[in-house]
């Protein structure tokens, strides 16, 4: 392989999360179908002109490239390919689900069933679908998908009376591999107290 290792070109994918990295750039993380979390560097990303800047925002469907050999690659193009607006509760739902990515998936490990499942939950969020069924369905689905899920068969996502015992079992099973609490899901209940 070249110094500069190889090219990934136009994948769907989602940003998760990006932070400031030296004066201009940003390291963000992206989920994709065929390559799962993925951190990169965008060069330039935080300039007031870069054509990166308004397009790397999360929640938003993107066609992404990328090379590079080493842990951290370099994005050298990202498009918008749609766009999925979410506000309130369905906001707090996104960055919930983009924080049990972050904190569960190893990178580079592609899981193409739970992109498929992270992609439908937006779709449901920002159409004003029901953000527990859509949560359920996506946290059921990042269990079965890294090994931690129930015996038998998915349950009725859209069932409301069995919102209560679903959400019970799956944030127990998701607080036992996580091993503390997430901060989307404190951010989440304290809301509730408010609202």
């Amino acid at each position: 392989m070249s110094s500069r290792g190889h090219r990934v070109r136009d994948i769907g994918a989602y940003m998760l999360h990006a932070s400031a990295w030296r004066e201009t750039s940003l390291i963000v993380q992206i989920f994709s179908r065929e390559h799962g979390n993925v951190a990169m560097v965008a060069k330039g990303a935080k300039r007031p002109y870069s054509a990166l800047r308004p397009i790397l925002a999360a929640f938003q469907p993107l066609k992404v490239s990328w090379a590079g050999a080493g842990e951290v690659k370099t994005l050298s193009k990202a498009e918008l390919t749609g766009i999925r607006p979410l506000s309130g509760r369905a906001l707090m739902s996104g960055w919930y689900m983009n924080e049990l990515l972050l904190r569960l998936l190893p990178r580079e490990d592609p899981h193409p069933g739970l992109y498929d499942a992270y992609d439908a939950a937006l779709k449901a969020l920002a159409g004003g679908g029901s953000a527990a069924s859509a949560l359920r369905r996506f946290e059921w689905t990042l269990l079965e998908e890294t090994g931690y899920g129930f015996e038998g068969e998915p349950p009725q996502f859209d069932d409301p009376s069995e919102e209560k015992r679903l959400r019970g079992m799956l944030r127990a099973r998701l607080d036992e591999l996580l091993g503390r609490p997430l901060r989307t899901r404190q951010v989440m209940l304290d809301l509730q107290r408010y609202s």
